[in-house]
């Protein structure tokens, strides 16, 4: 499964960088596969996994916020596994045809 999530603080004015970098550190300690992009984080892992990291995310946001926006964008193959680097690799190889 993957998932693309953004959880943004919605009082924190224009620059929220150093928030994110804490949620990064979160993933980063679950040992699942991620990718951070310029609008949301991608999570490879069980449903169960997945909801977990968002959760932490979350909390540790809603530490210094009152209020968070959280999008999350779910991928759920049945028994798909490496779809963070195997989706990409679809794509470029048909770019080579």
């Amino acid at each position: 499964m993957l998932a693309s999530f953004a959880v943004i603080p919605l009082d924190k004015g224009p620059h929220f960088s150093h928030i994110v970098a804490n949620s990064i550190k979160i993933i980063r300690e679950s040992g699942l596969p991620y990718e951070l992009n310029a609008m949301a984080t991608i999570i490879e892992g069980d449903w169960d996994q997945i909801m977990d990291v968002i959760n932490k995310c979350r909390l540790e946001i809603r530490k210094g916020s009152e209020r968070v926006s959280i999008k999350i964008w779910i991928d759920d193959k049945a028994g798909a596994t490496g779809m963070l680097e195997g989706k990409k690799r679809s794509v470029e190889e048909k770019l080579k045809e």
